[in-house]
């Protein structure tokens, strides 16, 4: 069954992982938690439990994973902020699949989100046919995680219209839930929190109030630091992402995770990777999270139409898309990239130039 399903949910991925570090847990577990903080830690960032080895989720600074479990242990929400595809919905999926062993209380924000999806509703058959009851409640991932003392996750909560994101602010300033139709309150139960992510591009799109931001604890996430890091991350996503899709290609090698890479953080900082080029910046953001898309893309051109093993050719393919999103703007800086950059790098990247070329 699990076989037909695109993605599973992180606590079911690493089913095996978080049982064996609740298995050997041998530290405090703080109430509503399945394991302690340090093992939270252990398979976020990877180590063992008994003999099991922990993959690390997140590649990055250890540090800012240690302060957003601890800020959990406490009773303020957390708000991981970050460029597009720094992992913040990634660590949020990974924290609640460890401490609650269930990830799946979340709300996507977007400009149609109402303040019901943040409180509860009603099915409006049963309330007209019997008046307002338990049963004719329909409540949203944020009631039921305070019924049940578990954390709920509000993707993108920038991109969620103000009278959506105020409806926050008593929920984690009282820590209960009122319901006047049924003349009753709900009080939050111990391990109730709230994780949070905000994309830096987004921030005047509905700008979170200074009341919001004072019941977070904020989080900033990164970009990979170099060149190295990135690599290392992207080779694991790919990695754990072609084992679940029906790619029919071999893994890129590290020279061509190394090209993707290379190629994305240039044209994100607006200079070569050894400073002595300023280049143009696209308007796509370019993330890691891009380049893991990228390679996967590249892999299936590899597997559907080609030998399986991903070429110069569909590593172009999947570039000009993933590259050009303004089609007047992006042109102009990736043709000054591809002639000013990468045609001067030798024999080495000669193979990506003319496939890139061939395409323009």
């Amino acid at each position: 069954m699990e076989q037909q399903i695109l993605r599973l949910p992180a606590e079911q991925l690493f089913q095996k992982e978080i049982e064996a570090l609740i298995a050997a847990e041998k530290e405090p577990v703080p109430a509503g938690w399945r394991m302690s903080p340090r093992s939270v830690r252990t398979y976020i960032c990877g180590g063992t439990a008994g003999k099991t080895t922990i993959t690390p989720k997140y590649i990055g600074h250890e540090r800012l994973v240690e302060i957003a479990i601890a800020t959990l242990v406490t009773d303020r929400a957390l708000l991981l902020i970050g460029e597009p595809g720094t992992a913040k919905s990634w660590l949020s999926e990974h924290l609640t699949a460890a401490i609650n062993g269930d990830s799946t209380k979340v709300i996507q924000g977007t400009a149609g989100t109402t303040e019901e999806q943040i409180r509860y509703s009603w099915n409006y058959a049963m309330l007209i046919a019997n008046g307002p009851s338990k049963e004719a409640m329909i409540k949203s991932p944020v009631f039921h995680a305070m019924e049940t003392g578990t954390v709920a996750r509000v993707e993108e909560i920038s991109r969620c219209a103000s009278e959506v994101q105020d409806a926050l602010i008593s929920l984690l300033s009282e820590k209960r839930i009122s319901v006047p139709e049924l003349n009753m309150e709900i009080p939050a139960k111990k391990g109730f929190s709230i994780i949070a992510t905000a994309n830096t591009r987004d921030k005047g799109v509905n700008e979170m109030s200074a009341a919001l931001k004072r019941r977070f604890n904020i989080v900033v996430l990164p970009a990979p630091a170099d060149l190295d890091a990135e690599m290392e991350i992207v080779k694991t996503r790919v990695k754990q992402l072609s084992n679940n899709l029906d790619l029919n290609a071999s893994l890129p090698e590290d020279t061509v995770v190394e090209k993707v890479c290379t190629i994305f953080r240039e044209l994100r900082n607006g200079e070569t990777c050894d400073k002595s080029q300023k280049v143009k910046n696209t308007s796509g953001v370019l993330s890691t999270a891009e380049a893991i898309s990228l390679l996967c893309n590249s892999m299936a051109l590899a597997g559907s139409f080609g030998t399986g093993t991903v070429s110069e050719k569909d590593l172009a393919a999947a570039l000009q898309g993933a590259v050009i999103k303004d089609e007047e703007k992006d042109n102009i800086a990736w043709k000054e990239y591809l002639e000013n950059v990468m045609k001067k790098r030798g024999a080495h990247w000669s193979g990506l130039y003319k496939a890139c070329k061939e395409l323009l």
